[in-house]
């Protein structure tokens, strides 16, 4: 019988700019993306220090319109999109009926009928049926438009005032998690203060036609002020260091905000019903049966997603995240582990808490997340 051959990864509408800077390219949820340019800890710390420009238009965006757009969405999503006041946006979920994560999202409200949902590249698809399917009886449309799209983000401590520079905009009105239509480099844009790296920056929502004009306009603007591309892997130890939750890692179809942490995404107190209600009104008032903890590696070792986290020499949790920090100098880690285990690896004089390495005992310390916080500009040293 034959194999039907794997399809081609999607390309963007910056690919082409990717492969001409010489990026290591991936396939990464069915898109071609770059992995890094050249070095992803010069990536990273360049972020931290000065500005990156990402290229995220593997992104989904849903647009949800219609007269009753916003019950539609409060019954779809864990948060209440209706309370968001037009050009705002939120970071929220879409549960299961049994409160278990398909996706965590950011909702921003373009008009009083009109929103757009940002979903994670690998769950487009399940998101965009979810939201048509719990639309049904609402007078709403929900269509992926994510085709129509280009987003590049430009995140950092310089970030405001690279693009300061191509904008008429008062950027210092725009606040964090909020939108405005905007001109920039003389192109019609979104322009949202929101990312996914600890920093201040922007995501720039645009017309695929205008990506590569953008991208150069960009660095060009930022080349003084230490602005480099940043590729994916910058990006996932940026958001690790930021305490930031990954799909697939952190959240999944077998996790509920509130294991994650994330309680605070989820609107129990919101009137009228929606999907996994019951379920998340029972994991709130029930015992935790994990807690998503913090770990910083006291050797070399970098513990590694899937990794079995010790407490004792005995199995108490698992590895989401784990990579070097280019911040810290040290390697971290968040992890799901049994609430008794973090309560007691909370006093290293009770125990020895470890993360199995390839076979080794591995000591690792227990922190709060997030590592790295910019509203002090101070992060956790191991």
């Amino acid at each position: 019988m034959t194999e039907t051959p794997a399809a081609a990864p999607r390309r963007t509408p910056l690919t082409s700019v990717h492969e001409e800077l010489g990026a290591s390219l991936t396939d990464f949820a069915g898109w071609l993306m770059p992995l890094r340019y050249r070095s992803e800890t010069a990536e990273h710390n360049a972020v931290r220090t000065a500005a990156g420009i990402f290229d995220l238009s593997h992104m989904g965006e849903l647009a949800v319109s219609g007269p009753d757009a916003a019950a539609a969405l409060d019954y779809a999503l864990t948060g209440q999109p209706s309370a968001i006041q037009p050009g705002r946006a939120r970071y929220t979920m879409i549960c299961a009926p049994d409160g278990g994560v398909l996706d965590d999202l950011i909702v921003y409200r373009l008009g009083d009928a009109e929103f757009l949902v940002v979903a994670n590249a690998a769950n487009t698809g399940v998101v965009a049926a979810a939201l048509t399917e719990r639309a049904a009886g609402h007078d709403t449309r929900v269509s992926d438009r994510t085709s129509d799209y280009a987003l590049i983000a430009v995140q950092g401590p310089r970030a405001a005032e690279i693009l300061a520079a191509l904008t008429a905009t008062d950027l210092s009105t725009i606040r964090y998690y909020a939108s405005y239509p905007a001109q920039l480099a003389g192109r019609q844009v979104l322009l949202a203060r929101t990312g996914y790296t600890g920093e201040d920056g922007f995501e720039i929502f645009a017309a695929p036609e205008d990506a590569h004009g953008l991208w150069a306009d960009i660095g060009a603007a930022g080349a003084s002020q230490g602005l480099i591309p940043a590729g994916l892997a910058a990006r996932d130890t940026l958001r690790l260091e930021a305490g930031m939750p990954l799909y697939g890692n952190e959240l999944s179809r077998e996790v509920t905000p509130y294991d994650a942490g994330l309680g605070r995404a989820v609107r129990l107190d919101k009137p009228g019903d929606f999907v996994g209600r019951a379920a998340l009104a029972a994991r709130a008032e029930a015992a935790p049966q994990r807690q998503l903890i913090g770990l910083i590696g006291q050797s070399r070792r970098v513990p590694r997603h899937n990794y079995d986290v010790l407490w004792d020499g005995a199995p108490a949790g698992i590895v989401t995240s784990g990579a070097p920090s280019p911040t810290l100098g040290a390697p971290i880690a968040m992890a799901y582990v049994r609430p008794d285990a973090a309560q007691q690896a909370a006093d290293p004089a009770r125990g020895q808490l470890a993360v199995d390495v390839r076979g080794n005992a591995e000591p690792a310390r227990l922190v709060e997340l997030p590592f790295y916080r910019r509203a002090d500009g101070a992060a956790r040293r191991g």
